[in-house]
Order: C-alpha cells, then sequence, then structure tokens
C-alpha cells in the first residue's frame, strides 16, 4: 500500500487498536494467478511476539484450500468520508477522501485439531456476543460438532503490518478544524468517527 511519511500509521497500540475495532476484514490470497477474496470477522490476539489474526471460512469456500501455499493480505478498513474543497481556506483546491486502512501480511494455518477449533467458537462469540455464550453452551454436543465440521477455522501470523491513516494532516490547523467541525455535524456514521479520529490524531501530535 502506498503510504506518505505524513499518512503513516506506526503506533502500533494504535494499529490494534483499529484492528479490533474494525475486525470485519476481507482476506486475499491468490489461485493460478487469480485473486481470490472473502469478507470475514477476526480475531485479533497480539501476544507481546507476533500479533496473530483468527477466523473462519465456511467449508463450502474453496479459498480455505489455498490459504497455506502462499502470502495472505488481510485488509482492514472502515471509517472514510468526503472532504469537500469547501472546508478548505483556498479555492484553488479539489474534493478528497479521508480513510484509515491496515494491511496485514502474513503465513496462514488451518486449524485441524477439534479442541482449537471448537476454542475458536468460543472466542468468536465471547468477542462478538459474549451474551449469546450462555445459549451456546446449552446446545447438544452433537449440534454444535456438526456446525462445526461446516466451517474452517485458521490463523494468520502476521509478518508485516502496513497502517495508513489520511486524515488531512497537509492541511492548515484552521482548515483540519473546519473539516472537523463539518464531520462531526453529518448525519452519517462513518463522517463522525472520521472527525473523531482527526481529533485523536491531532492529540497525539501534540502530546
Amino acid at each position: 500500500m502506498y503510504i506518505s511519511p505524513v499518512n503513516l500509521m506506526a503506533d502500533k497500540l494504535e494499529v490494534i487498536e483499529f484492528l479490533k475495532r474494525f475486525s470485519f476484514a476481507t482476506i486475499i490470497t491468490a489461485k493460478d494467478n487469480q485473486p481470490v477474496a472473502t469478507h470475514l470477522p477476526f480475531l485479533v490476539n497480539d501476544n507481546g511476539e507476533n500479533i496473530i489474526l483468527t477466523s473462519h471460512f465456511a467449508k463450502a469456500n474453496s479459498q480455505w484450500k489455498d490459504i497455506e501455499t502462499s502470502e495472505v493480505l488481510v485488509i482492514f478498513t472502515e471509517p472514510h468520508a468526503y472532504i469537500s474543497p469547501k472546508n478548505y481556506e483556498k479555492e484553488l483546491n479539489v474534493p478528497t477522501w479521508n480513510y484509515i486502512a491496515v494491511h496485514c501480511y502474513g503465513k496462514a494455518a488451518v486449524v485441524n485439531e477439534p479442541g482449537k477449533l471448537m476454542q475458536v467458537i468460543d472466542d468468536t462469540i465471547n468477542h462478538y456476543e459474549a451474551a449469546y455464550k450462555e445459549q451456546w453452551d446449552r446446545l447438544p454436543e452433537d449440534f454444535k460438532a456438526g456446525m462445526a465440521k461446516g466451517i474452517v477455522a485458521f490463523e494468520i501470523k502476521v509478518t508485516d503490518i502496513q497502517g495508513k491513516k489520511k486524515l488531512s494532516q497537509n492541511k492548515t490547523a484552521k482548515e483540519q478544524a473546519t473539516i472537523i467541525d463539518t464531520l462531526s455535524n453529518s448525519e452519517d456514521s462513518n463522517e463522525k468517527i472520521i472527525a473523531d479520529y482527526m481529533k485523536m490524531n491531532q492529540a497525539m501530535d501534540n502530546c
């Protein structure tokens, strides 16, 4: 991913927080020189040494058969906002887009051990809807085993991570303030989130 120095997202904790917040991502692999993509929810774990991404395919999705053969790419991107030139001080400007994106490259391994597969399911439930876990635990074991047979879980050890936050860093303080005000007052939730990230980015720069 092209990242200009001013847009580099270099703080590891900031990157991990973003991955966990916007964890529905796109995994991209290649088969016969053709890109293949699937949209999946990911669990993100930083063990201090490595970042591990965990998710699962529907078994009917044949992409899982190729994830161990070469490097995979997982793209996390969610909030974005159109930035109108009306926010700038000079008329000689053009529209642009503010956004945040993180690309994670790594090596994937299929989870084959049944106990570990069930752990992935449990962890996923706990992360996305902990209140459902009690109901899940009450379900018959043969039903849960049948559900588990319909998925293929996998883990990715991240070997390279590229984070980009394009938040009008190249604009004047006054222009940034105008953009934040415009986006904060929008009815679009994405635009409000970008405004919040712009505020946080300014606070980090002032530390």
